[in-house]
């Protein structure tokens, strides 16, 4: 099934022009003209992929992303002005998994759709019992079920983003072994998008912040100060 991507944009023109693209690529497409109105039809219908809009009337897209990730890990894309440099790091330590500065191109719009679907993988999403699909890494009570983007902590659920998976896998796969900044962004960004280190201090301290929310003494994702972090496994 083709996936379900959500526009939110107060600029109709563009709100015109990305859906028609889009459909043309063989999405559906849901549009929404503010931030409120976003969550509202979001709320009753979710998507697999979330463009939206920073700044918008009513609701503006810092907000509507930090209302979505109560209840979603829905990947997000922000689209930002030329200039925003404050407004994409913001974003993307809020959890959006990319962002698009305006004047955009479709050609652009449409590889980074693409590569955040394939990152999240809910366009194609395999089924654990076919060849192929990934195998569960189990680390003491922790399980990621790579096939299903699922995670758990002594059998309790912990909802991750995209962004937030990927280095939590990185770090898994390899307990005991530090991974550095650099090699996290590797594991969680492609080349096409810059951050810093201060995005990924921001991913872990989310992170820690989800597993405590199930287990308080959760203390798995050890800083190494100057070198990065690593998981132990208990």
């Amino acid at each position: 099934m083709a996936a379900t991507i959500a526009l939110v944009d107060d600029d109709r023109n563009i709100l015109t022009s990305v859906s028609i693209a889009l459909e043309a690529e063989g999405f559906a497409v849901d549009t929404y003209a503010d931030g409120q109105e976003a969550l509202d039809g979001l709320t009753k219908k979710p998507a697999d992929l979330v463009i939206l809009d920073i700044k918008m009337p009513r609701m503006d897209g810092h907000e509507l992303l930090s209302r979505l990730r109560r209840t979603s890990t829905t990947p997000a894309i922000f689209l930002t002005s030329k200039d925003d440099e404050i407004d994409e790091v913001l974003g993307l330590k809020m959890g959006a998994d990319d962002y698009i500065r305006k004047p955009f191109s479709q050609r652009l719009l449409l590889e980074r759709v693409r590569a955040v679907l394939r990152r999240a993988d809910t366009s194609t999403p395999k089924d654990a019992t076919e060849p192929g699909a990934g195998t569960p890494i189990v680390r003491g009570p922790l399980i990621m079920d790579t096939a299903r983007h699922a995670c758990t902590w002594h059998g309790r659920s912990v909802r991750l983003t995209v962004t937030e998976f990927l280095i939590l896998q990185a770090l898994a796969n390899r307990p005991g072994h530090v991974k550095s900044r650099d090699q996290l962004m590797d594991a969680a960004y492609d080349d096409q998008i810059y951050v810093d280190d201060r995005t990924i201090d921001s991913h872990i301290k989310r992170l820690r912040k989800k597993f405590r929310e199930v287990d308080d003494e959760f203390d798995s994702i050890e800083t190494l100060y100057g070198l990065g972090y690593r998981f132990r496994e208990k």
